[in-house]
């Protein structure tokens, strides 16, 4: 149940965010035109004359990202597939602490009606960028998106931060103590490891990021110094009163939580398409070992790279070389799951279902954004690419595509566990495509603009004689946009259709998967499963072995059987 309420209400946080992308990309790709809509809906404040405002314009980019990185990425993912597959899969009636994990989920959906409510607020909601770095985001007085909207911003944010604590928690406690007999820790599937080593990540970081936000509402409320010095205003032209506090001090604070964040949304992601491909492609996963060492080796490493967001801060460049080795590094890792997944298709029986379309896609993205990240890990290189389109079509693809290519493969695969129905094909197969083509159109032509220095989070490029050129390129990304954002559309229609419609699952089983939660009853009750809970006898991989298509990880090993 609760996986369900982090599902639906990351999904409408998705409509949200999505829209929201919708809007700032028209005023990006028809910069002269006037909408009368947007006045009618918006009001003159925020849209006169038919155009959105800057002022609305930077609360629109601000707000999508917060909206997408935190409360569909990272609450709608691992807070949906953690608390599903963690007890089904180990072997568990129910986490670790059922209380911990409901609140979690209260404490989601505060942080949700708090952010939500910023969005109805006279002054307007937070508009100092997803990342609401100091002095803008200090001063009351430094813009209309600066006042209320960036407390009720800050207040939604710590609430956000406890209930991923809480989750955390709940799940490193019931993936450690909570696994049923015989299921050693190499005999977990890995999408658990890969929502272990997200719960560890999210455990030692996020309070680092609570931490920042605590300090900044002092600055803001109590007169503090943490993050304002001496500052000139132009409206007054005096300095501030403040004395000794670093702006650059928030950086630090802020993406020690912010790399990490990357991959607390792609982890489970990994995790999710490991599990179906291997199920899809009836083929046991490809170094089972060295995927769990690559997770352990990405979420040691993520804790070591964050200085690589502040090459242009200033930073020493003796300290910014080794942040430039540490990034790269971080790329080793990631080519061994890229490898092991493509050699687990490679000569595989695979069946094209929707999910496996989506999980193929997800390892498509997660190459091709990958590989502007050495670009973008070289401090010589970043700082001309630093702050534009580049750096929005690099962490697009790679990570917000990705993410959300991966819990859509997610979804489709374990609906039938989760609603005891099938989602219709033909609409999911139409939701791929469109998905994946207008990814590409998206993103990839925006690594070009930033390579001619298209800077982003501006609202109109046509004073600028350099950038004129890309008017037609914007309307393209622009049109194609809302095209996708449609397709997203029909995969709400198909999800929620199919809730009360779709085919009935009659097979426990549907998809020939070895793993536990398929030998649960095709609705689990309360616990799980009725009488004893299973006992494992073998990795959960076993798939065309000894010419049977797979063996479950409840049936013991044979007199001549091999032990993985």
């Amino acid at each position: 149940m609760i996986s369900k309420q982090f599902l639906l209400t990351g999904m409408f946080w998705a409509i949200v965010g999505g829209l929201m992308s919708v809007l700032f990309r028209l005023q990006l790709g028809y910069p002269d035109a006037h909408f009368q809509i947007l006045t009618d809906v918006f009001g003159s404040k925020w849209a006169p004359n038919g155009q959105i405002s800057p002022e609305f314009y930077y609360a629109l980019v601000t707000m999508h990202g917060t909206i997408l990185v935190f409360f569909v990425l990272t609450g709608g993912l691992s807070g949906t597939f953690a608390n599903f597959l963690i007890p089904l899969q180990c072997g568990a009636r129910d986490m670790a602490s059922p209380f911990l994990n409901m609140l979690s989920y209260w404490f989601f959906l505060a942080a949700s009606v708090v952010m939500l409510s910023s969005l109805f607020i006279a002054s307007g909601p937070a508009s100092g960028g997803w990342t609401s770095y100091a002095p803008l985001s200090a001063l009351a007085d430094a813009s209309e998106g600066s006042k209320a909207g960036m407390d009720l911003w800050l207040v939604s944010m710590a609430l956000f931060v406890v209930s991923s604590l809480l989750g955390g928690l709940n799940y490193i406690s019931t993936i450690l103590n909570l696994r049923t007999k015989g299921m050693s820790m190499t005999r977990l599937p890995l999408t658990i490891w890969a929502i272990l080593f997200t719960a560890i990540l999210g455990v030692l970081s996020f309070p680092v990021l609570l931490s920042g936000f605590i300090l900044l509402l002092f600055d803001r409320h109590a007169g503090t110094s943490f993050y304002l010095s001496d500052i000139f205003l132009t409206e007054t032209g005096k300095a501030l009163p403040n004395e000794g506090g670093s702006a650059i001090l928030y950086q630090h604070l802020f993406w020690f939580l912010g790399h990490p964040e990357v991959y607390i949304i792609i982890l489970p992601a990994m995790g999710l398409v490991s599990e179906v491909m291997s199920v899809n492609a009836r083929k046991p996963i490809f170094g089972y070992m060295a995927m769990v060492g690559s997770l352990f080796a990405i979420a040691v490493l993520a804790f070591v790279v964050w200085a690589h967001h502040m090459f242009v801060t200033g930073l020493n460049p003796f300290l910014g070389s080794v942040f430039v080795l540490l990034t790269l590094l971080i790329a080793v890792p990631s080519a061994i799951k890229v490898f092991n997944w493509i050699t687990t298709l490679w000569r595989g029986n695979i069946r094209f279902t929707p999910a496996m379309l989506f999980a193929i896609g997800f390892v498509s993205t997660f190459i091709s954004g990958g590989l502007t990240g050495i670009f973008l890990g070289n401090a010589a290189l970043d700082i001309q690419l630093h702050d534009t389109m580049f750096v929005v079509a690099h962490f697009h693809i790679v990570m917000g595509v990705s993410g959300i290519l991966g819990m859509f493969a997610g979804i489709y695969h374990w609906f039938p566990k989760m609603y005891g129905r099938y989602m219709n094909n033909t609409l999911a197969y139409i939701h791929f495509w469109i998905t994946l083509a207008g990814a590409y159109l998206i993103f990839w032509p925006m690594h070009y603009e930033g390579l001619a220095g298209l800077p982003r989070r501006y609202l109109d490029y046509r004073n600028w004689l350099s950038f004129n050129q890309f008017g037609d390129l914007n309307r393209f990304i622009s049109t194609v946009a809302m095209i996708t954002f449609a397709a997203q559309l029909l995969f709400v229609f198909n999800f929620i259709y199919s809730i009360f419609k779709g085919r009935r699952v009659m097979d426990r089983n549907p998809w020939g998967s070895t793993t536990l939660e398929w030998t649960a009853p095709i609705r689990p009750g309360h616990g799980n499963w009725p009488g004893e809970i299973p006992e494992v006898h073998r990795w959960p991989y076993d798939y065309a072995k000894d010419g049977r298509d797979f063996i479950p990880q409840t049936e013991p090993l044979g007199r001549n059987e091999s032990q993985h």
